[in-house]
């Protein structure tokens, strides 16, 4: 049987009708003899270029305070929803003084931090493009900052999007989703998270391709840029503890280990308190934008001291569900379906959710739910929550309180909120009933699960079903599943409901 990586590219125009809808601007689904990626115009090329616009508009939106708003309006930032960290910090965090992050005291404190607040690889990001700004005068250097940031962001979201079209090899158009997707566009120069989400992806990528080692080489510099990319950890273990390949998943973290500890030893025993003042922020900052804990702070009044314990219980619960999931699930679930589930509790669970955490989400979100139509809803969720903070902020701190009032702003959050769980409970959905997941359609296992990719079962929580003992094509993997009905003509007839294909000995054995 021929490996289930090698199939047929999918046209999502065939399965989806929101993505048919669309290619009418293009003219149409592709036909039955288009011959995918032949000539110049690949699916790489074309998701990289379309990235590439999409950036660049983003940083077209940004153009108001990139001319003043950053440098001579307090409010203004936020009434054109153009605000990003990067001009500010360079003055605030010592680096328009050449000093060096984490070792070197500060000159401005206005809001109290002595050190750079940000993980060891981020911090030198930042220093890199420091050293590759040009003199010129306090305003012009913060511009031409944040401009050679944006250039080498620009190179982080490439490699992001043109890593999601090679995950699924058979679905290079997911790639699309991440390309297409308006909150990266809009949030893509708020900060640097776009480094951590680059070296995520390339991890993924690397796992996709059986090179645990390698992956988890990715994994640590990514957690040494951002820390949610540890997470990536405990989805990994709980599948290869289901498919039995521990040497995998040993491989991985302590090559993650070894390399975040690499990166890392140089700072912690040069500068230890410099070090240290990511995690103690991180421990110490108070609940913040974007977070129901906020709105229970603000409904309430409550202080909520303990909202790290709160936080960290919320979280500890929830990942016991996703362990459930994965080890009682019908079919083991895809790995980016649990990397997504697990970076959304993480979000949805934390005392602060930015409207730049969104770039964590996205390209987990295009590898686990390919689906146009809850995509899009999520991304409207997620553009009115980045409109909604920034009225906020200008009520908050403008003169003539112009903007989203409180009450306004815990419904933008709360819609914000739901929005990722919707998408959560898609991916659930999909985990929890195969046959809608439409990576699955063609009788795929994993694309992107490597080792993983085609493993029988070596433990399960699932009871083995007697009754039945030749399973559904999209439990038993390596069964082609009947092609699907969509037409894009409406109604949709997305999920096939013709007889079962006949199975073989082989099949069943690969469940059992």
């Amino acid at each position: 049987m021929a490996h289930p990586n090698r199939r047929a590219v999918v046209q999502p125009s065939s399965q989806d009708e929101v993505a048919a809808a669309g290619s009418e601007l293009i003219g149409g689904p592709a036909g039955r003899r288009a011959v995918p990626g032949d000539g110049w115009w690949t699916p790489v090329r074309v998701v990289a270029l379309v990235m590439i616009g999409m950036f660049a508009l983003g940083m077209v939106q940004k153009v108001p305070c990139y001319q003043e708003y950053w440098f001579f309006s307090a409010t203004g930032q936020y009434t054109h929803a153009c605000y990003s960290d990067i001009p500010y910090l360079y003055e605030s965090r010592g680096f328009a003084d050449g000093k060096l992050p984490y070792a070197e005291l500060s000159d401005t404190l206005s809001d109290g931090m002595r050190f750079l607040e940000y993980p060891v690889l981020t911090g030198y990001f930042m220093q890199l493009a420091a050293w590759l700004t040009p003199g010129g005068g306090e305003v012009l250097e913060a511009q031409l900052y944040w401009m050679v940031n944006a250039g080498l962001l620009m190179v982080c979201a490439v490699v992001i999007a043109v890593c999601v079209v090679r995950v699924h090899r058979h679905r290079p158009w997911d790639g699309l989703l991440v390309a297409l997707a308006p909150a990266l566009a809009l949030t893509s120069t708020i900060n640097w998270d776009l480094l951590a989400g680059a070296l995520t992806c390339l991890a993924l990528l690397l796992w996709s391709r059986s090179r645990p080692g390698w992956a988890g080489v990715l994994i640590g510099l990514a957690t040494a840029a951002k820390l949610y990319p540890v997470l990536l950890l405990g989805p990994l273990l709980l599948l290869c503890w289901r498919a039995g390949r521990w040497r995998a998943w040993l491989v991985t973290t302590l090559a993650a280990g070894t390399a975040w500890l690499l990166v890392n030893l140089p700072v912690l025993l040069a500068a230890p308190e410099g070090w240290s003042r990511f995690y103690d922020f991180s421990r110490e900052r108070p609940v913040d934008v974007g977070s129901f804990w906020l709105v229970i702070a603000q409904r309430t009044g409550a202080e909520l001291d303990s909202v790290n314990n709160y936080a960290i219980a919320l979280m500890v619960l929830g990942c016991a569900g996703i362990a459930l999931l994965a080890l009682a699930a019908p079919r083991r679930p895809r790995l980016a379906q649990l990397a997504f589930l697990v970076v959304a509790l993480f979000i949805l669970t934390n005392k602060v959710y930015s409207p730049q955490y969104v770039l964590w989400l996205i390209p987990l979100a295009a590898l686990a739910r390919p689906r146009w139509r809850d995509f899009l809803i999520w991304q409207a969720c997620e553009v009115l929550y980045f409109l909604s903070i920034w009225m906020y902020l200008a009520y908050r701190h403008g003169e003539d309180h112009q903007g989203l009032s409180v009450g306004g702003y815990q419904l933008a959050i709360l819609l914000h909120l739901a929005g990722t769980a919707y998408l959560c409970a898609m991916v659930v959905r999909d985990v929890l009933r195969p046959e809608h997941d439409l990576v699955r359609r063609d009788g795929s296992d994993d694309p992107g699960g490597g080792v993983l990719d085609g493993a029988p079962d070596a433990f399960t929580l699932r009871r083995s079903e007697v009754s039945n003992p030749a399973p559904s094509p999209y439990v038993a993997w390596g069964v082609a599943a009947p092609p699907p009905t969509f037409s894009p003509t409406w109604p949709d007839r997305s999920r096939p409901d013709h007889p079962r294909p006949p199975h073989s000995t082989d099949d069943v054995s690969r469940e059992t």
